[in-house]
């Protein structure tokens, strides 16, 4: 008859076996055997006697250390015996002495359990639109599109990460009936929907899907299974990805600065615009405001663009009197920016990009370069626009790793000056350039 239980009470109650019990439990659970040494640093007399006396050895010194299976042996020679080593550890400490390995399985089998309940959810409640059966079903097969995120959600609550994939799943499935019912009423149908709006219908919170949320960062993870594209880098791509399921994210911070640049519906030039352009003043353009627009005039065979909206202001007072449009990005190029530049380009147009000497500076324009090539022109970024530019903030080294990127070849030689230099340019040391160069209408 074994005692386990009984000795168990016991060594609980004799303080000096409690780190020899914890260490004990740890040996346990990485072989599920009585394996393994037990070193205890720093022992006290009582440790060393009361260890001593189940083993059958005298300790000298601060550190003790014997096999498991003397522990074991000698607790077999005690009035408690027969003792089973699992079932007294599991007395001891009140919970299933189960190995890590044992542990581990257990879990994945929890987990697998937890995705197969919201894959049976699915197909129940949304069996009109089978995407997100198939979402589910990768995420579970594949361990990828967000499977992750939900794994992560799942540890801290499964209760609430049940909630949350419920959710994207019920929006993958609206989404795909809303394409459907656009496909058999040719457009009769809503084509697109706010981002705000959509997240309030179905959390009841605007903000539910915002960039950088996690429900906003799991709808994205199950779009790009639905569309079989690769996950956003940058604020354009993850625009460019809700607009190509119907949900439009905000179009009013989308913007940019402008000046002499008409924009052309399908009847002609925007009335708006036009009445700007007439009387010399600058103007915003937000990608709301981009809806109807097809295409742009521009004054002259050269667009000029910067980056920085206090060198924009400045500028526009010599561009005023020298028919010349100017843009501002003010900062990187967003979603409104990139529909425009196409249209310039298309209306025969050349653009010159001047933007700071800096590594974000140069990874835009570079950017700019790659996609659109020889019609952008670089405008005031060479190495010696960065001497006259530079300026006292230091670069990080983590800032300056960007610059190893960068492929346009006068970018490449301003990289390599900025690397040396690990300082700073500024668009604001080079005003009087720039404005030469709008002037003259001409690149340096």
């Amino acid at each position: 008859m074994c005692n386990n239980t009984e000795c168990a009470a016991y060594f609980r109650g004799q303080s000096a076996y409690d780190r020899c019990f914890l260490e004990l439990r740890k040996k346990w659970r990485s072989y599920g055997k009585t394996a393994g040494r037990i070193t205890l640093k720093n022992a006290t007399d009582e440790e060393r006697r009361a260890i001593g006396g189940i083993v059958g050895k005298t300790f000298f010194g601060d550190q003790i250390s014997f096999a498991f299976a003397e522990f074991e042996a000698g607790l077999q020679k005690t009035r408690f015996a027969p003792v089973h080593m699992r079932e007294l550890l599991e007395c001891y400490f009140g919970e299933t002495m189960d190995t890590n390995q044992e542990q581990r399985e257990r879990e994945q089998q929890q987990k697998q359990i937890f995705l197969e309940g919201l894959y049976q959810h699915f197909s129940r409640e949304h069996s009109d639109a089978p995407i997100a059966c198939q979402w589910m079903h990768a995420v579970t097969d594949q361990g990828k599109y967000g499977y992750q995120l939900i794994i992560r959600e799942y540890a801290k609550d499964d209760e609430q990460a049940a909630v949350l994939v419920k959710r994207i799943g019920l929006s993958l499935a609206k989404l795909q009936i809303r394409q459907m019912e656009l496909l058999t009423q040719r457009g009769e149908t809503e084509t697109e929907r706010p981002l705000a709006v959509f997240a309030a219908e179905i959390s009841g919170n605007p903000h539910y899907f915002d960039r950088g949320t996690i429900a906003g960062q799991l709808l994205l993870h199950a779009l790009c299974f639905w569309q079989d594209r690769e996950l956003p880098k940058t604020a354009h791509e993850w625009r460019e990805t809700l607009l190509d399921v119907g949900l439009v994210p905000d179009n009013i911070s989308s913007m940019v600065h402008a000046y002499g640049l008409r924009l052309l519906t399908g009847t002609g030039v925007h009335p708006a615009y036009d009445a700007f352009c007439r009387l010399r003043e600058p103007f915003v353009i937000t990608l709301e405001n981009m809806k109807d627009i097809t295409g742009v005039s521009v004054y002259g065979a050269r667009v000029f663009i910067v980056e920085n909206e206090m060198v924009f202001s400045y500028l526009l007072e010599y561009a005023k009197g020298n028919d010349v449009t100017l843009l501002c990005t003010s900062g990187q190029l967003r979603s409104v920016a990139l529909e425009l530049i196409p249209m310039i380009l298309a209306a025969g147009a050349d653009i010159s990009y001047s933007g700071d000497l800096d590594p974000e500076g140069l990874d835009i324009a570079d950017r700019l370069w790659q996609k659109y090539g020889e019609r952008i022109r670089i405008w005031r970024m060479h190495p010696e626009d960065y001497e006259r530019s530079i300026s006292g903030e230091h670069i990080s080294d983590a800032r300056l790793t960007k610059l190893s990127h960068i492929q346009h070849p006068t970018l490449k030689e301003t990289a390599a000056y900025i690397r040396k230099k690990q300082y700073a340019g500024y668009q604001e040391n080079l005003l009087e350039e720039l404005v030469g160069d709008i002037v003259e209408k001409q690149i340096l």
